[in-house]
Order: C-alpha cells, then sequence, then structure tokens
C-alpha cells in the first residue's frame, strides 16, 4: 500500500467505529512488525487505544476480512472493563485502599497484604480477559455490530473465520488454542458446521 491508499484505509476503518471508540482508537502503522495486528492491552490509565498494523500483510486480507478483524479488535478493547462491579475489581481497589493506608501507618506487614491481595485478583482479571469465553465473546459483539454496517450474520461470520486463518498464513504460524476454538464457533454461526463449542469454554473463571 503506498501512503495514499493507507491514509484511505484508515480513514475508511475508522468510519466503521461508533463515535464512542473512534475518539479513543488510534491506528498506528508498524511495516516492521511480524504480525498483522497487534493491540496493547487497555491498562485503565491509557488515554488511548493504539492498534498497530502491519499494512503490506494488511492488504493482503479481503475488505470483508479487514473490516471484521478491525471490529472485533475494537469489541474486545470496548468489553475491558476496569470499573466494573464485581468480586476482581472490588479486591483490587481494597487492596489498593490497604496498600496506601497501612503505607500511610507504617505498617510493612499491611502493606504486603494489601499488594498479595490485589495482585492476586488483577492477574484473575487479566486471565478472564485472555479467556476463550471473552474471546468468543468479543467475535460475538463484533458479528452483531457488523450487522450495522450492512454485513448479514453469515456474512461476517464467515469474513471473520476468514480473517482469523488468513492473518496466522500471513503471519507464517498455525492457529493457537484459543484461535481453534473460536473459528470452530464461527463456523457453526455461518452455518458450516453444527459442532456447537463446549459451554465450559463459554464461562469465564470465578
Amino acid at each position: 500500500m503506498d501512503e495514499f491508499d493507507r491514509d484511505t484505509e484508515i480513514g475508511r476503518l475508522l468510519d466503521l467505529l461508533p463515535a464512542s471508540s473512534r475518539m479513543k482508537l488510534r491506528i498506528i502503522p508498524q511495516p516492521q512488525q511480524a504480525e498483522v495486528l497487534t493491540v496493547p492491552f487497555p491498562w485503565p490509565w491509557r488515554s488511548e487505544w493504539p492498534v498497530q498494523i502491519n499494512f503490506p500483510l494488511w492488504q493482503n486480507l479481503t475488505e470483508p476480512q479487514r473490516d471484521l478483524l478491525f471490529l472485533r479488535t475494537d469489541r474486545w478493547l470496548r468489553g475491558i472493563s476496569w470499573f466494573r462491579p464485581g468480586w476482581s475489581q472490588g479486591l483490587i481497589l481494597a487492596g489498593s485502599v490497604a496498600v496506601a493506608f497501612q503505607g500511610i501507618q507504617g505498617d510493612g506487614v499491611g502493606v504486603l497484604v494489601g499488594a498479595g491481595l490485589a495482585g492476586v485478583a488483577l492477574r484473575q482479571l487479566l486471565s478472564n480477559y485472555r479467556s476463550p469465553a471473552y474471546e468468543l465473546q468479543a467475535d460475538e459483539a463484533a458479528i452483531t455490530l457488523a450487522q450495522r454496517r450492512d454485513y448479514t450474520e453469515t456474512e461476517a461470520a464467515q469474513a471473520l473465520l476468514a480473517a482469523i486463518e488468513q492473518q496466522a498464513r500471513l503471519e507464517r504460524r498455525g492457529l493457537n488454542f484459543t484461535e481453534l476454538v473460536r473459528t470452530q464457533n464461527l463456523r457453526v454461526l455461518a452455518g458450516l458446521s453444527t459442532v456447537a463449542v463446549p459451554n465450559h469454554y463459554r464461562t469465564p473463571k470465578p
């Protein structure tokens, strides 16, 4: 892609997004990276969500594949909430408050206990956001959003399925376990299979 085409594609992709995402997401060309698309984890202190795209690889995807891969990235980012009520978020907050309070009191043991509590909860929260259950949720949210962009559910599922497989080929690798679970679920949504993903893959860890 030359510079003009790349900039046109960036504008086109941003136009796909809801206004709330368009204000936060920033596309960064990264021709040197081996991956088609990468996204740094959206820690709560980030004011923007950088999405790094290798455009020489990206142009090897069809437009529907690019659309669904990009919409899916947005839904994955949008679904992560640090402040939604939940036990993990509550423990992180409680642990952080304990660290601050015990630090003021000069209680080293209390600081360690509070930090440990927050650390355990943070690891669990990150694990849930990298689980097959969350990945399947992001795929299905992208398909729902694509239907507001003139795709049918079947077309969107087929495009995302093809995008995942083509992305792996372009990156010269095989599909990992989570991607295999995702592609099977997409085959069902696309009407290409009747073998549903087992329910335990859809349930986040407690």
